[in-house]
């Protein structure tokens, strides 16, 4: 059976710079579960590791996508799991670090996705609905038929209720009807960070700060000035880009965006603990402000040695 590490936790946990210390420690290689570091020119906002990281560890599933085509999480399955095999024929240990549930959840339990192709005229008809009664009526009516489907995605991820709400008008079935899966895939060991909330809602305040400082602003104006640009782009949803496009058009003065930007991270934040909470195969580490880098690196370490190379 493949070997296959996960790093998995909140935003602001540190995952990519202990991630990249551990796997130069068990030989491995890291591949990124973020669903929107998949795409080129998001750096800023993403929190991509930088290319002096990248040249520490290999890393796989950056960069994949111009912000103006379609990416999804059955591509995304796709090319992980290709990268497992990949990794484990090298004699490398493979990393998945991030913090897209979604994506962690479909490599890591071989998620079976319903290959029906979309229909034009549905999916026109639920953007027109959209836009004429607004995005909470659609995910409202998401969550009455299919109430699983819509406790596991944002209700601004416009794509995927739109996407869950053509299947059911096709099929008369809910979306996560659909959605099979296939446990003891990987011989695995699961890692989740966590911190006190109060710890975590400060590393939030000061990520906001120094990604505004690294030029997140200038990073959506030169976004902004490619041709294949649009600001209804899936890519331009993104936590941090939406909220300085907001600030750029108008809507917001700059003080309003960055307070915005830290208030949907503490949301988001709180999702993903939610939903990587339920898995009960992750053994979670606290990596607050009390607890030295050397022991949680070791602690991590040994838990993953355990798991994958014990006898």
């Amino acid at each position: 059976m493949l070997k296959l590490a996960a790093i998995v936790g909140p935003t602001a946990s540190g995952k990519t710079s202990l991630a990249i210390e551990i796997a130069q420690r068990l030989n491995g290689e890291i591949i990124s579960c973020d669903s929107m570091q998949v795409y080129r020119g998001m750096d800023i906002g993403t929190a991509k590791a930088t290319a002096e990281e990248r040249k520490l560890v290999p890393h796989h599933l950056l960069d994949v996508v111009d912000i103006d085509q379609d990416f999804n999480v059955a591509q995304y399955q796709r090319l992980a799991q290709q990268a497992i095999v990949d990794i484990n024929a090298r004699g490398k240990l493979p990393l998945l670090v991030g913090g897209t549930g979604l994506y962690y959840q479909a490599v890591v339990d071989n998620y079976h996705f319903f290959p029906l192709e979309s229909k034009a005229s549905v999916l026109k008809k639920w953007e027109n609905i959209i836009d004429e009664y607004g995005l909470d009526h659609a995910y409202n009516f998401l969550k009455e038929v299919d109430y699983p489907y819509s406790q596991v995605i944002s209700c601004n991820d416009r794509k995927r209720i739109v996407r869950a709400l053509e299947v059911y008008e096709l099929t008369g079935q809910a979306f996560s009807a659909f959605q099979g899966r296939d446990r003891h895939t990987y011989n695995l060991a699961s890692v989740g960070l966590y911190l006190q909330r109060p710890q975590l809602y400060e590393r939030i305040e000061q990520r906001v700060e120094q990604m505004i400082e690294q030029g997140l602003i200038q990073e959506v104006l030169a976004l902004r000035y490619r041709r294949n640009y649009q600001d209804r782009l899936n890519s331009m949803q993104a936590l941090g880009y939406k909220q300085v496009i907001a600030y750029l058009d108008g809507f917001i003065d700059r003080e309003g965006m960055i307070e915005e930007i830290k208030r949907q991270t503490r949301r988001f934040a709180k999702r993903q603990l939610t939903w990587f909470k339920k898995d009960k195969r992750i053994y979670w580490v606290e990596v607050g402000h009390s607890c030295q880098k050397e022991i949680i690196i070791e602690k991590i370490v040994s838990y993953i040695e355990g798991q994958l190379y014990r006898v």
